[in-house]
């Protein structure tokens, strides 16, 4: 049975794979349909084109490029204002129209944090996902954007305080911070070593990212095999249900 179609909102490329690989080449190859939405880097950068072969790798479609700039990577979309700069109603309508094209069962984003590190672009696009998860169901919001759809739930992509043993020294020696959630705000761990293989080798399609020596995908790269696999075999979830079942149950899970 095809499990929920799913459409994750990232900030980054190489946030697809990093974060949510595991679960999107999962449901891809149960045969849901899945998707990726990027808010930052132009549609003619490189790391769109890395971006283009994470996601077909993944099973995830085409990439859904916002095409904003990185918030700390200005050249990242020439002549386009920072994520953080866009007015905030113009990135929700964008994200709502895409939430409506695709209607997807559930959208999966970052968590309240923006992740172990804290990026702010990974913060705004948290809050960006949760205002267009409400909004696309409602019809007078956005008109132009197409008929109201919303997911069952949003999923937010963590890491608990129990989970980050071996990662977290290894951000901390590049002088990155953690951020974590207590482990009873975490109620979906998805063991996604079956596609670890998918996962991995989306996380390398983001060649300019592995060659980075303080970006993950580079300290991952240059981590034993055994430690890397450790770290990346789990992936971690809150889920916000939008869509009550009978009796208050819960709508979904992954």
């Amino acid at each position: 049975m095809p499990l929920p179609d799913l459409l994750a909102v990232f900030a980054h490329p190489d946030d697809e794979a990093l974060v949510a690989g595991g679960v999107l080449a999962q449901h891809a190859a149960s045969g849901a349909r899945t998707g990726v939405v990027t808010a930052t880097w132009s549609t003619d950068s490189h790391r769109a084109a890395e971006l283009a072969e994470s996601v077909e790798i993944l099973g995830a479609g085409t990439p859904r490029m916002l095409g904003h700039a990185d918030a700390r990577v200005p050249e990242s979309a020439p002549g386009r204002a920072r994520l953080l700069d866009v007015p905030l109603d113009e990135v929700v309508g964008q994200v709502v129209a895409h939430v409506r094209e695709f209607r997807p069962d559930l959208l999966v984003t970052h968590d309240a944090y923006g992740q172990l590190t804290g990026h702010p672009d990974h913060v705004h696009t948290h809050r960006v996902a949760l205002l267009a998860a409400h909004a696309a169901g409602l019809a007078h919001l956005y008109p132009e954007a197409g008929e109201p759809w919303r997911p069952r739930a949003v999923c937010l992509a963590t890491h608990p305080d129990s989970g980050i043993t071996e990662l977290g020294p290894l951000l901390s020696r590049v002088g990155k911070r953690l951020l974590s959630v207590p482990d009873d705000q975490v109620d979906a761990t998805v063991d996604v070593q079956p596609w670890l293989d998918e996962k991995w080798a989306a996380i390398l399609a983001h060649r300019s990212e592995v060659a980075r020596e303080r970006s993950l995908p580079g300290i991952l790269s240059r981590c034993p095999a055994d430690t890397r696999r450790r770290i990346i075999s789990t992936e971690y979830f809150t889920h916000i249900d939008l869509r009550r079942a009978p009796g208050g149950g819960r709508s979904l899970a992954l």
